[in-house]
């Protein structure tokens, strides 16, 4: 359950990594803060880092039952941040959540779900010790980078996957699993979208509010976080309209192709009403027929069936119906 457990001077520079039953002695120095990653943990873990940083019993709360909506609360000197995190696996998108706490002094981050680790996050603050001497808030900038950085290959993924459908709706024969497969996309893209809008508040919160615990130097860095968010949002806005036109697309085209087939029935249908409507006159039980005495009759009536049956399907033929 715990991924990392780190403390770090206030240059920025890492110490050790720390066991959770040693966070108490770190910070009795004043110049170190720590930085805790959890997977999923349990109540007695989450109890155990309340006692260590004095955390919220409410935000405690949030932390452990998960399913918590998008979302920045205020505690005293701390904050807790709630974002949604995705996964592309096998074609389909996972959610899950961070919930992210926040101090002077310390930043814990707890994966709930389909998430990847932040310990790349974790190295590329620590290339930039001058950075990560702002305290954790610039992990903060770290981990909510990464998380909005990994949303782009998703809709990137799913970008390519429509032009491949494209290809598939345009397509003479009908296929129900390119309409099923545009359905399962705008669903999980919808689902992306919920999560991805709330994030833009949060952050924006975090480049204009909060001067304790996020120094002015590092508002620009939220702010281009910011910009990446907002990117994917109108990335996936702009993707949901377009599986929209795909699946009315697809629908149009089905009809058209129904019509095409109902008309080529009729057409058939028309040139079989003609010989059947005459030859059913032979069908009636009369004594006296003026075909029955002459012997060049019938195929006199098969020419003329002939005749009507290439007229009507040269008409046809030039409307278009077959």
């Amino acid at each position: 359950m715990v991924v990392n457990c780190v403390a770090y001077r206030t240059d920025g520079m890492r110490l050790c990594d720390i066991h959770i039953d040693d966070i108490s002695e770190i910070l009795k120095d004043p110049d170190a803060f720590v930085w805790v990653g959890l997977h999923e943990p349990d109540e007695p873990l989450l109890l155990k880092l309340q006692e260590e940083f004095d955390l919220h019993d409410l935000a405690i709360e949030d932390a452990q039952q998960a399913h918590q909506r998008t979302k920045v609360e205020t505690y005293g000197d701390s904050l807790f941040i709630v974002v949604q995190t995705a996964q592309l696996i096998s074609g389909h998108i996972a959610f899950g959540e961070t919930h992210i706490f926040l101090g002077k002094r310390y930043l814990i981050t707890v994966r709930h779900g389909a998430s990847l680790s932040y310990t790349p996050a974790r190295h590329i603050c620590e290339k930039t010790p001058e950075l990560l001497a702002h305290g954790p808030s610039y992990g903060l900038y770290g981990v909510l980078d990464y998380i909005v950085d990994n949303l782009l290959p998703i809709v990137r993924e799913f970008r390519e996957e429509l032009q491949t459908l494209e290809n598939d709706i345009f397509a003479d024969t009908f296929n129900r699993n390119t309409v099923r497969r545009l359905y399962d996309m705008q669903r999980d893209l919808m689902t992306l979208r919920l999560a991805v809008a709330p994030m833009q508040d949060v952050i924006n919160q975090l480049v204009r509010l909060h001067p304790e615990l996020i120094p002015d130097e590092l508002r620009v860095y939220f702010r281009d976080v910011y910009d990446h968010v907002f990117r994917v949002n109108e990335s996936i806005g702009a993707m949901r309209e377009m599986l929209t036109a795909a699946i009315n697309v697809n629908l149009s085209l089905v009809t058209f192709g129904q019509n095409e087939v109902m008309k080529k029935l009729a057409g058939w249908a028309a040139m079989l009403a003609a010989p059947t409507l005459i030859t059913s006159w032979y069908g009636m039980n009369f004594t006296h027929m003026p075909e029955l005495e002459k012997p060049w009759a019938y195929p006199t009536v098969m020419v003329i069936v002939a005749c009507v049956v290439s007229t009507i399907y040269i008409a046809l033929k030039r409307a278009k119906w077959l």
